[in-house]
């Protein structure tokens, strides 16, 4: 319906489109106006300007007829705002980079409250006026303290200029909105970000005659947002979900809106020069008008069905009676919040919870300013406002003020007390106010239209698409071009939205798309000896969630919990139920992994999800447990890395691994926050190695990559979340336990391939490799201490060193910095690991003399080799946790190292410090005989042998087996290393003499 004609009056003289601003008093009797190209505010009175406007007079320059004038900014004002309350204070803002208070009405300077580096945008009190929040084009939201003017607080995640600002009417939250369109909810409370909504507000470029803006509804439970397309959002308080919209005869984005005192209506000005007046009930426009130019600010009136509107050029005039009298009035029922509150868990609180069923909630949905019970609430969907029904006014009336009233109880001004009082009341409605992730597909991209978007990414290759004339464009990529052919590019008619790719081929799902459409799962090889590889499935009453590839198997996860498992043929093998809605699933080799939500979201709003990891091959359940994320985090990227460790990454930045550790437990080897060099900076994971993470950064306010230009992948070290050290040693330590979780994994396959009766060699060759890598950064590690003064830790971690010569390194290296304590700490630690090395090579001798067959040796010479660092007093004390490797590969070190580094160590080291005695080498035959008893040792204990040189790269003759086992008697105990080395001399000799008497007989 057309309304009546509205003439505005010239306030300010824009001369060209600029930004300005209009506010009513909280009394209603006067307004404030300002404009971004002058330094005047002006504050005129109301009943002046609706006489004039009302009236039919000529729309005549108001700047003479305000009743005060101020200009004390060098620059133009770009905002204004009013505190609550009577005799409250005015505040402006400008481009000079200030913000200034004044009373009011009387417009007397009061103080300059803060000063910011760059132009100012935007203002807001609170609903107390005690807080004012201020910002624009500066690095931060400061709230200002209006009692003493001073900043209590800087918020910090925009990254453009912030434009709107808005305080909830319940003091819980700061709404801001910014010129890249992202919407922020912060927490009052906590001082910090709640939400973030990405993209949801136009945006206006360079224009600065208009800006993006956001109000809360009287009551704050909704927050109404300008959406992209012509339309107002409507999102939720606590969980910042889109509740509904409001689509009408915009044409152009809208710039600025208001809601009506009770939350009824709502008043919007969009940039085709239109301003719409909305039924939020019914989400129809009740009242339009259109402008000669774009109105940039509009205020409704307090108390009355007036609104009050400023356009770019600083003409401002009053819209009265907007609301037709037949319809309800925006005043009645306004929600009144500053109203004593009702003690908690009153009785008649008691006697109304069993009503609040469908039987009244929607009439409590059909405004706005209702707000039903805060259980019930969130069960609300959008759906829910299609059901509006046309019940009588006064029952609407009713249930509102019931609703208000359980509202006001839990929203107490000190929020300390209240949050005591009602933790037990808000805990059953906030498990499920916070949304439950919804599936995803690892290494997707959000669609745009007309755009490409990733369906998977990840280190083999990719998969796109874009949408096409009714149907889809579908391609897959390889990083590695000289991979093979070029896999022909798809017309998809079904509409994919997730996809998966491995080495031998990709599979593509889609979800419903109405009752005709069923969700269908494609699976295509790359190759194929048959003719016709290529295979389909469809599901009835049921769509895929996600989807997942392996060795010979294809996975999906439906809506239904159900698993379902097909082989590369399209054979359907497997149909399990899983506990709970699928998040996301992930294949490596004969490992599948699925998380699932195990219940509602904590009162915190975090997610509670499971993990469960199968092995298909076998039919088994090698893993179950609990997927830890970040407090306030979700789930972003999920899956295995290139050797098979299960990673997931969350929305917070951190990057986890599962370890064996501790019984199974979730490590972060990786924090975006510490990794990136700039806030906008974020890292989209695509995979990880054993030592590094491949990702590609991000800049914001984009979250994820676009196809085009071509992504490039970024290698980043792994990174543990480390405190400070007071050494200043954090890339030395981050490489310690990076080491030594690799030392772990290493460890852990050993242990599975010796079980399956495989050859273990390789894997023994790389730990006893990373054994000697991760002792190279104990010793740097070592001298790092040492320099500090830290003789403790350098001890604690020379008993972390697994290697014989690398404890004779670090003897060496206290004996030139001069520290006798820790020359004499080395010593004995030096001492009591040859005498461990004796014990085992006792034990294998022993071993030799026993004619076991080789499957069937005994269990306790394993446990001694691996215990073989432990002290002389215990040999089967608990183990060195980083010298826990197999028997062949201590028997590999005890043959390279024992002749060499004992010659080494006499040859550097001075006896006072080591006390060890210079061993003779061997004639040939004795050489012969030792070798071969080393390989029966060798081959006990289930390796190969290694040949050492010394150091002028000749073959040394190899010590016999170790001749401590001989001296290992209960008559005879050993009171030093060197007794011991003096005995093993004279049975040395012994030996040589019989052999060569052999040699001539």
């Amino acid at each position: 319906m057309k309304g009546r004609a509205i003439k505005l009056r010239e306030a300010h003289k824009a001369g060209s489109p600029a930004f300005c601003s209009v506010a009513w008093a909280p009394g209603g009797q006067h307004v404030v106006t300002a404009c971004a190209a002058e330094v005047a505010i002006l504050i005129h009175d109301a009943a002046a300007v609706s006489a004039a406007g009302g009236g039919g007079r000529s729309s005549g320059s108001a700047a003479a007829a305000a009743l005060t004038t101020i200009r004390l900014h060098k620059e133009g004002v770009t905002a204004v705002a009013l505190a609550p309350g009577p005799g409250g204070s005015l505040a402006s803002c400008s481009i000079d980079h200030s913000v200034k208070f004044y009373s009011f009405p009387d417009g007397t300077f009061q103080s300059n409250v803060a000063r910011f580096t760059l132009p100012i945008r935007s203002l807001a009190f609170n609903k107390k006026g005690t807080l004012l929040a201020a910002a624009g084009d500066d690095d931060g939201i400061k709230l200002i303290a209006t009692i003493d003017n001073t900043i209590s607080k800087v918020l910090k995640g925009h990254k453009g200029s912030v434009t709107g600002l808005a305080f909830d009417p319940l003091n819980d939250y700061l709404a801001s909105v910014d010129s890249f369109g992202t919407v922020m909810f912060w927490d009052l409370c906590l001082g910090s970000e709640a939400r973030t909504l990405k993209r949801v507000a136009p945006t206006f470029g360079s224009d600065h005659s208009v800006k993006n803006a956001l109000c809360w509804s009287p009551d704050g439970q909704t927050l109404a947002v300008p959406g992209l397309r012509n339309n107002v959002l409507m999102y939720d308080r606590d969980t910042g979900e889109e509740v509904f919209m409001l689509k009408g005869e915009h044409e152009q984005p809208v710039c600025s809106l208001c809601w009506s005192p009770n939350g009824r209506y709502l008043a919007t000005a969009g940039l085709d020069r239109q301003v719409l007046v909305w039924d939020v009930k019914s989400r129809q426009d009740i009242e339009r008008h259109k402008f000669d130019e774009k109105i940039c600010s509009l205020a409704w009136k307090p108390e009355d069905n007036a609104i009050v509107l400023i356009d770019v050029m600083g003409k401002f005039g009053i819209w009265e009676s907007v609301v037709p009298s037949t319809m309800k009035s925006p005043t009645e029922g306004a929600p009144d919040l500053n109203k004593t509150k009702a003690p908690l868990f009153d009785d008649d609180d008691e006697e109304e919870k069993p009503s609040t069923s469908a039987g009244w909630e929607d009439e409590a949905d059909e405004s706005l300013g209702d707000s039903a019970a805060f259980n019930h609430k969130r069960l609300r969907r959008k759906a829910t406002f299609d059901d509006l029904n046309g019940e009588s006014e006064d029952v609407d009336m009713i249930h509102e003020t019931e609703s208000r009233k359980r509202m006001k109880d839990r929203h107490k001004d000190n929020k300390e007390g209240a949050k005591k009082a009602i933790d037990d009341s808000a805990t059953s409605g906030r498990l499920v106010t916070a949304r439950m992730q919804a599936a995803f597909q690892p290494g997707s991209t959000p669609s745009h239209p007309g755009k490409r978007n990733f369906l998977a990414y990840n280190m083999l290759g990719s998969i796109t698409t874009i949408e096409n004339e009714g149907h889809s464009h579908v391609e897959v990529d390889f990083h590695d071009t000289g991979r093979g052919p070029r896999v022909p590019s798809m017309s998809d008619y079904f509409g994919f939205t997730m996809a998966a790719l491995n080495e031998s081929g990709s599979v593509f799902a889609n979800p419903c798309k109405g009752d005709n459409n069923m969700s269908t799962l494609m699976y295509r090889p790359f190759s194929s000896w048959a003719g016709n590889s290529e295979w389909s499935m469809r599901f009835e009453g049921e769509e895929v969630k996600s989807v997942a590839l392996g060795a010979g198997w294809v996975a999906a996860v439906t809506s239904s919990n159900f698993l379902r498992i097909f082989t590369e043929g399209g054979l359907q093998m497997h149909i399990i139920s899983v506990s709970g809605p699928v998040v996301t699933a992930a294949g490596h080799g004969d490992q599948l992994a699925i998380v699932t939500h195990a219940s509602d979201c904590l009162p915190s709003g975090d997610q509670v999800l499971d993990v469960k990891v199968f092995n298909i091959s076998e039919g088994a359940q090698s893993m179950s447990g609990r997927l830890v994320l970040t407090p306030s985090s979700q789930l972003s990227w999920f899956g295995f890395s290139e050797t098979g460790l299960l990673s997931s990454y969350d929305s917070k930045g951190i990057l986890r691994v599962f370890s064996s550790q501790f019984g199974g437990s979730w490590l972060p080897v990786f924090s975006s926050t510490k990794a990136r060099k700039s806030e906008d900076e974020s890292h989209w994971v695509v995979g990880l190695d054993a030592n590094n993470i491949f990702c590609i950064i991000c800049k914001s306010p984009e979250s994820c990559p676009q196809v085009m230009p071509k992504p490039v992948l970024t290698i980043l070290e792994l990174s543990f979340p480390l405190a400070s050290s007071d050494l200043g040693a954090n890339s030395l330590e981050n490489e310690f336990m990076t080491k030594k979780l690799h030392l772990s994994q290493i460890q852990k396959k050993i242990e599975e391939v010796a079980l399956l009766g495989l050859d273990t060699t390789a894997f023994e060759d790389e730990a006893f490799n990373t054994e000697a890598a991760l002792d190279r950064c104990i010793l740097r590690l070592i001298s790092t201490c040492c320099n500090g003064d830290k003789l403790v830790r350098a001890t604690e971690l020379a008993k972390l060193l697994t290697l014989e010569k690398s404890m004779k390194g670090a003897l060496t290296l206290v004996t030139r910095l001069k520290l006798p304590i820790l020359q004499e700490k080395f010593s004995s630690l030096l001492e009591e690991r040859m005498l461990n090395d004796a014990r085992v090579g006792a034990v294998c001798s022993n071993a030799t003399s026993t004619n076991y067959p080789p499957a069937f040796h005994p269990t306790q010479p394993a446990k001694i080799v691996q215990n073989g660092n432990n002290s002389e007093a215990s040999p089967m004390a608990t183990p060195n946790p980083f010298a826990r490797r197999s028997s062949a590969a201590v028997s590999k070190k005890a043959e390279v190292e024992q002749p060499k580094d004992v010659k080494d160590n006499n040859a550097k080291v001075s006896p006072a410090v080591t006390p060890l005695a210079k061993i003779p080498k061997k004639n040939d035959n004795s050489e012969g005989k030792a070798k071969r008893e080393r390989d029966v040792i060798a081959d006990q204990v289930g390796s190969k042998t290694k040949s050492s040189e010394d150091g002028n790269n000749q073959a040394e003759p190899q010590r016999p087996l170790n001749p401590f086992a001989k001296s290992s008697s209960s008559k005879e105990q050993s009171s030093s290393l060197l007794d011991s080395i003096k005995k093993m001399k004279v049975e040395s000799e012994k030996a040589d003499k019989a052999n060569v008497k052999k040699v001539k007989v």
